[in-house]
């Protein structure tokens, strides 16, 4: 894991910006946030809860990136299900710093003149009440704002989305809402937390982990992975760039024959 920030010129930030925006950009990027903790407790030499609030300033500037680039939607994953066995004192500042972050973000400014529509997937039962009454606060502040739409996953877990998915199906079936005819992929993906959202094209995971987590299992089944070694409370610019750009030298082909993707060769 790469621990120190590399700093690169003006012009070289400028050069790649120049380069990624001569080409189509993803329209819906997923992050998996990781290496808050780490950083914090083996490189800072200070409490996890000093990383989790760098990270949160990261992530308020990959918003900002995204909507430099014209990108539409990002998600993002804030706090699985497995994220519960953790320490109950860092589970707690968790919930009360995800609590107080959504409100911030509900009231803030640049939110409302962006149009910002903030969503929440997740398995809400999970939480605790004053959690959820944050939730519903950005939620319904922000559920007019269709210019840009960030969804982040909390109390989530792909497995556990899925499932939650079957069973509401299972119960129309049985009742006999639906017939087991009517039942398709669609169907599937509408009773998923991500509903109307479309599957991101992109998913960044940070801090040098190789595998996905347990995260948008369904929606990714086409999108375009990519990790890089930077921590996430360090994630620069010039690193969100490099993933974008990386994204469009590839060729999307969906299980059909190889077609160019999105950038000109």
């Amino acid at each position: 894991m790469e621990t120190e920030a590399v700093n690169h010129s003006e012009q070289e930030i400028a050069e790649l910006e120049s380069e990624v925006r001569s080409a189509p950009v993803p329209k819906h990027i997923a992050i998996i946030m990781d290496g808050n903790r780490r950083f914090a407790k083996e490189f800072l030499g200070k409490p996890v809860s000093e990383g989790h609030r760098m990270g949160k300033d990261t992530l308020n500037d990959v918003v900002h990136w995204c909507h430099g680039l014209d990108i539409r939607c990002l998600t993002v994953y804030a706090f699985s299900v497995e994220n519960f066995s953790r320490d109950p004192d860092e589970v707690e500042f968790l919930m009360e710093f995800m609590a107080e972050n959504l409100r911030l973000s509900a009231d803030d400014k640049q939110v409302e003149e962006n149009r910002v529509g903030i969503r929440v997937i997740g398995d809400r039962t999970l939480l605790p009440d004053y959690v959820k009454e944050a939730v519903d606060y950005a939620e319904t502040k922000t559920r007019d704002y269709n210019d840009f739409t960030l969804c982040i996953a909390m109390a989530y877990g792909g497995r556990q989305e899925i499932t939650s998915a079957v069973r509401s199906i299972a119960e129309k079936a049985v009742s006999g809402e639906i017939s087991t005819e009517d039942i398709d992929m669609d169907m599937v993906s509408s009773e998923l937390y991500t509903g109307s959202i479309p599957d991101p094209d992109l998913i960044i995971r940070t801090s040098g982990e190789l595998r996905v987590s347990n995260f948008i299992l369904w929606q990714m089944a086409y999108s375009e992975l990519y990790f890089t070694d930077v921590p996430w409370p360090t994630f620069s610019y010039y690193d969100f760039l490099l993933a974008v750009r990386e994204y469009q030298g590839r060729k999307r082909r969906y299980g059909k024959r190889s077609h160019s993707a999105t950038r000109p060769m």
